[in-house]
């Protein structure tokens, strides 16, 4: 058995077709199939996160390949080079780091004048009591704008719909997912991204800013393009999978900092959520790119505050550094802070409950093409509108405070005071929470400078409407992050407590909206050492640090007793392979040999031309086990493996002969090992760009110069479980497993990712509990 699931759909040697898309839903003893993989073909990438036709799913490969090419590239190289690649590796995460901010920024200041003109315009017809005229004006900007971010998601870049955080998680796993890395992707991530906050929806731009920042890593790390001649020798270095996993994830960590202005949450991120390998080395790149992003966002916001950046751009939407109070809690407090926690574990779990559903519904639009996806985005722009204009009618007018810091209400501007229709010295609060930025919503939530700035019935309203707007806006086909919505619902319950407490409680109102906010990331997220970090550097309130620590420590353990994390139950909903860290308890119960499966197909050390093109046809497999036999060795021996790519090079280059003899030496003079390098974004050489003369089917290639060796290997007694930790632990593509008595064929077989997913094992193996 060869490299049989690197690919979601397999073609087994007799032609016959098997399912494995290498991920289940579970729910109760009922295994399900994840919706998105029920086609090979891809149309539309990740767009909806269920019920999209995707390409078949590759593994990423971490493994050194030790072949008598690298060994003598090793050998050749000298100290300057060693040199060049650990300033250049350093160079390209300065670049990442310079590069995401400044997305970041234009992101920010974008969204801000965009949406900031837009609300301006809806303001003043209020003003002029046309009422009618500003639903049409605020409806049709917003329609627009969602119709724009529909589009480019719909027709350019599917991969770029939703959070991405889900897809960056699986790829640092290595689940090498189709497009979800590539420049146009990286293109409608970030202009839809603008569109789609601007358009009012009840979306964030922070996740995207992850996503944004790990393709802006891809594609400074490809190595150079030969296709476009921008090829660099010194880029060379960078053709691998190690060195780009390594550069995206400084990409993730950056596009937290350059989001929340939050370097040490960015580092923190990654470690946490984002990334499955960590070292030492890792974490000061990736400390040094957080720490380039906050230096580029600090220089930029200085520059705007001389209004250099537009009408409303002062760069101030990146920090909301409101609280200035020093806290001091009482036993009171810290029992609603543990009632905070309680009700966002629970509120959490729910959400991610009803995204699962609302996602499942989805799916149906989405498969019936890119138009119903596009109409999709503006029916729920018209009822994010209809909300956003609507519900303000409902709230009474409220006298301004007599210490306002800025003029109530604000007419002609932006400000935290909405006139709406109140007459002079009154204003709304629903609102100045709902025809405001979702940054500017959640600033006026965590503000502690007037406690009785909104009503109890107001904050209920903005609740239920973030909480269900987040929910139904998720999944449409713009790109759509969870941190805003979640934040803004948090808030308003926490501001909800603090009304209900401020009597008896030290801790002020906006204080408490702060901690609901941490409560109910920490029920849909489960995050909470990053989480913790980010919010602290978000408020600039180091004090709150104890409080934040106990609320997301009890919502996270009670969302746990509930489901999983949002971001695991979009990647299980993929169908993405994703290795957990720990094994599942079954698999104690099963060995290595068990579950993997035949025929094997294998090569000898020096093979026939004709053979590997018949395999290389019949079958879609990335790993071939390499065999020598005599009169090379006294007994058949395991040599080691071989890639699919490097036959295609090794073929093309025709390097045959007409008899069974080793002539590895004239490949070693002809190849060097970049040769083999792995091509980026999936540009490499295909079987179809092979020509192979019929004649030339009869003769002879010497595989042992292209042959890894020094394989990865487990016996086939090997617990499963033991062996799955072993995978996901050393980051591998193949796991070959050797038989344990002498006398048998040197090899058994291989395991890839596909082995390790529950489907394929309850498939083999139908009567084992899953849940023990």
């Amino acid at each position: 058995m060869e490299d049989k699931s690197d690919n979601v759909d397999i073609e087994s040697e007799g032609g016959e077709k098997m399912e494995r898309n290498g991920s289940v839903f579970e729910d109760g003893d009922v295994i399900r199939e994840p919706l998105l993989l029920k086609s090979r073909v891809n149309t539309t990438s990740q767009i909806a996160i269920v019920g999209a036709k995707v390409s078949p799913i590759e593994s990423l490969d971490y493994e050194i390949v030790e072949n008598d090419l690298f060994k003598q590239d090793w050998r050749s190289r000298k100290k300057v080079q060693i040199l060049q690649y650990v300033v250049l590796k350093w160079a390209l995460v300065l670049l990442i780091g310079l590069a995401t901010g400044l997305v970041g920024f234009f992101n920010n200041i974008a969204v801000e004048n965009i949406a900031g003109f837009k609300l301006l315009l809806t303001g003043n017809l209020m003003l002029k009591q046309n009422y009618y005229l500003a639903f049409a004006a605020l409806a049709g900007c917003n329609v627009v704008l969602a119709t724009c971010a529909g589009v480019l998601c719909a027709y350019i870049a599917p991969a770029a719909a939703g959070s991405g955080i889900p897809e960056v998680k699986a790829y640092l796993n290595g689940v090498d997912a189709h497009s979800i890395l590539a420049p146009s992707t990286l293109f409608v991530k970030i202009f839809g991204s603008i569109f789609g906050v601007a358009a009012g929806f009840v979306v964030g731009k922070e996740g995207p800013m992850v996503h944004t920042g790990a393709c802006i890593a891809n594609l400074l790390g490809q190595g150079g393009s030969r296709k476009y001649h921008l090829t660099w020798k010194w880029l060379r270095y960078f053709k691998n999978d190690r060195d780009r996993r390594d550069l995206i994830t400084c990409g993730a960590a950056a596009g937290v900092a350059a989001a929340f202005r939050a370097p040490v949450g960015g580092v923190l991120f990654a470690l946490e959520e984002a990334a499955s390998w960590w070292r030492s080395a890792l974490l000061w790149r990736t400390f040094f790119t957080t720490a380039v992003v906050a230096v580029v966002l600090k220089s930029l916001i200085e520059y705007c505050k001389n209004g250099q950046c537009g009408l409303f751009g002062e760069g101030g939407l990146i920090m909301f550094n409101i609280n200035n109070s020093v806290p001091s809690y009482n036993t009171i407090d810290l029992l609603a802070v543990i009632l905070l926690g309680v009700i966002g574990g629970i509120f959490g779990s729910i959400y991610n409950y009803l995204v699962d559903k609302v996602l499942r519904t989805y799916s149906i639009i989405n498969e019936r093409g890119p138009g119903f996806r596009v109409l999709l985005v503006i029916i729920i722009s018209i009822l994010t509108s209809c909300c956003a204009y609507g519900v303000p009618w409902l709230a009474n007018c409220i006298p301004c405070p007599a210490n306002a810091k800025e003029e109530c209400p604000t007419k002609g501007r932006s400000g935290s005071y909405k006139s709406f229709q109140c007459p002079d010295g009154h204003y709304n609060d629903l609102a100045s929470l709902l025809l405001t930025t979702n940054d500017d919503a959640i600033r006026s939530l965590f503000s502690s400078l007037n406690t009785n700035e909104f009503r109890i019935p107001s904050l209920v309203f903005f609740f239920f409407a973030m909480y269900f707007l987040g929910i139904i806006t998720y999944g449409i086909a713009i790109p759509s992050g969870l941190f805003i919505p979640v934040i803004l619902a948090g808030a308003s319950y926490g501001r909800l407590v603090g009304r209900f407490l401020g009597p008896i409680a030290n801790l002020d109102s906006g204080l408490f909206a702060l901690l609901g906010a941490a409560s109910f990331l920490g029920g849909t997220m489960r995050m909470t050492v990053s989480l913790c970090v980010i919010l602290l550097e978000l408020t600039d309130n180091l004090l709150m640090l104890p409080l934040m620590m106990l609320v997301l420590l009890i919502s996270k353990t009670v969302a746990d007793c509930f489901n999983k994390g949002v971001y695991d139950q979009i990647v299980i909903m993929k169908g993405l392979p994703f290795l957990e860290a720990h094994a599942e308890p079954y698999m104690r119960n099963l060995v290595a040999g068990d579950v993997v499966s035949g025929p094997l197909i294998t090569f000898s050390g020096v093979e026939k031309v004709g053979n590997i093109l018949h395999s290389l046809r019949m079958t879609s497999h990335n790993g071939f086990p390499v065999i020598d036999e005599p009169p090379i060795t006294d007994a058949p021996e395991l040599c080691g493996l071989v890639l699919r790519s490097h036959l295609l090079v090794l073929l093309k280059g025709k390097i045959f002969t007409k008899h069974r003899r080793l002539s590895g030496a004239e490949t070693l003079k002809r190849y060097h090992a970049f040769d083999f390098a792995k091509a980026g974004s999936g540009k490499g050489l295909k079987l179809e760009d092979l020509e192979i003369d019929p004649e030339e089917m009869e003769l002879y290639v010497d595989l042992h110069p292209i042959t890894n060796t020094s394989p990865y290997t487990v016996v086939e007694t090997m617990s499963l479980a033991k062996a799955a930790v072993a995978f996901r632990e050393l980051g591998l593509r193949h796991l070959c497993v050797v038989p344990k008595t002498p006398g048998r064929p040197p090899i058994v077989g291989i395991l890839t990712r596909h082995d390790f997913m529950p489907e394929h094992i309850l498939g083999l193996y139908p009567n084992i509990d899953p849940h023990k």
